[in-house]
């Protein structure tokens, strides 16, 4: 298994600050790591920005929060890329679209499910972290939706983009580069450690579950894998977080069909034989399980 490089404090920031204090870290930095000659993973203090350069233009998958922008765009042009012409948003959270304004107003064309366009355009409450966001102005909006999946044929690859229902939130998508045997999953994928679901608006246990399982099914062992959050993974740390996911699931629904409250099943110490391996990001099994609780359904 890969060494977690990821704190809580880390973690923390990608939910509980607010731009302005991001913006006051001024020890942020942009870090790369290539997958190949086109394809690259920007890490900063957000979800992970996937980087896709080429004579089409630069396609890039997610942007983090906008006082960051610039020094995404610095590091896309150290790539050799240039200003997105398209950037994908993997859902609606902050931590991922925080620079649609900054990149829009650049002449980004800015592409996501519906339902992310929808709780941009309104604004959200992310209750667990009593986090509210106003609605989104009309540049930050994407201007290209879809209800299921879309696709582009650009830079010599093609590249699928795929709704996955009630998973982190209602709006996931992932995106698979068919050619090149590289996926970026939004949050569906928090490498190395519990992830956080967003019931309130969407999100689920199963669908998170159900997700993980498509994903598998257009990978292979050869495939580099973007997660929301985390290092770079491959297909059997992919298989380990489902498995996970899995085993939480089982034991969580039992529970709840008992008619445990989330006390209740915390006092039942359920995911304490997990807690070793990913228990050491954002959640301890007993904070997640107060989280995740209400996303635990048939």
């Amino acid at each position: 298994m890969f060494k977690k490089t990821i704190s809580v404090t880390t973690l923390a920031l990608f939910y509980l600050l607010t731009t302005s204090s991001v913006s006051a870290k001024k020890e942020v930095n942009v870090t790369t790591t290539k997958l190949n000659d086109k394809i690259h993973m920007l890490a900063a203090e957000g979800g992970n920005v996937g980087v896709f350069i080429g004579k089409d233009g630069t396609f890039v998958i997610d942007d983090q929060f906008a006082p960051l922008s610039d020094k995404l765009l610095a590091a896309i042009k150290s790539l050799g890329g240039d200003t997105p012409q398209f950037l994908v948003n993997t859902h609606f959270h902050g931590d991922h679209t925080g620079g649609n304004e900054n990149f829009g107003k650049k002449g980004a064309m800015i592409v996501a499910h519906y339902k992310v366009r929808e709780r941009l355009l309104k604004g959200t409450l992310v209750k667990a972290f009593d986090m509210k966001t106003p609605p989104a102005p009309a540049i930050a909006l994407p201007v290209v939706t879809y209800s299921e999946n879309m696709h582009f044929h650009i830079n010599n690859d093609d590249i699928s983009i795929i709704h996955v229902p009630n998973a982190h939130t209602d709006g996931d998508s992932f995106i698979h580069f068919k050619k090149a045997n590289v996926v970026h999953t939004g949050d569906i994928f928090f490498n190395g450690f519990y992830p956080f679901i967003d019931p309130d608006n969407g999100g689920s246990l199963k669908g998170m579950i159900n997700a993980v399982d498509i994903i598998l099914a257009v990978t292979d062992a050869d495939s580099k894998i973007i997660p929301g959050h985390g290092p770079l993974a491959d297909k059997k740390q992919l298989e380990a977080y489902g498995e996970m996911l899995q085993t939480a699931y089982d034991n969580l629904i039992k529970l709840k069909e008992m008619g445990l409250s989330a006390e209740q099943a915390k006092a039942k110490k359920p995911l304490e034989m997990l807690d070793a391996q990913w228990g050491n990001g954002l959640f301890s099994s007993d904070k997640w399980i107060e989280v995740v609780y209400p996303a635990v359904s048939k």
